[in-house]
């Protein structure tokens, strides 16, 4: 399981609200496969610039301009680092990743896109976007294939 998936994870879990300390995280991601140190929690929480508040870890409260999400990578840098192919089917489109990649690169997705996605669904290396129609889906599909050229 990669920083990448983890730092994902970690980011939805404060996401659904404060959690009271590092222990409860470092217990939280235990639940989901992570086993990690206080010490890489402790760096990772600093990484994703995570705040203490009175009721426990939460995103900064201004957010920035990538939706609540400040240190997730750009998603641009994170298509071309882990997304390997994009299929249009009608409105859908499907994005394969690498492997245990398609969580984070959905979280950045979803923090980054606005009314031309309905939604995501991720697993662990596929990515199902719902786009409204079948022109938006191909024109959001070329703007997935320029971020990939180098």
């Amino acid at each position: 399981m990669t920083q990448l998936s983890r730092h994902g994870l970690i980011l939805e879990l404060i996401k659904r609200g404060p959690v009271a300390s590092q222990d409860d995280l470092r217990r939280e991601l235990m639940k989901r496969g992570f086993d990690v140190t206080q010490a890489t929690l402790s760096r990772d929480i600093h990484k994703l610039g995570l705040v203490k508040m009175p009721q426990g870890y939460a995103l900064p409260q201004n957010g920035g301009g990538n939706g609540g999400y400040p240190a997730v990578p750009s998603l641009e840098r994170l298509f071309r680092e882990f997304v390997r192919e994009v299929r249009e089917a009608q409105n859908l489109l499907v994005i394969k990743t690498a492997v245990g990649s398609a969580q984070p690169v959905a979280v950045a997705w979803d923090a980054e896109t606005g009314p031309e996605v309905v939604g995501t669904i991720a697993g662990d290396d596929t990515i199902l976007v719902i786009c409204p129609d079948n022109k938006t889906a191909h024109r959001v599909a070329a703007r997935i294939r320029e971020m990939l050229e180098p």
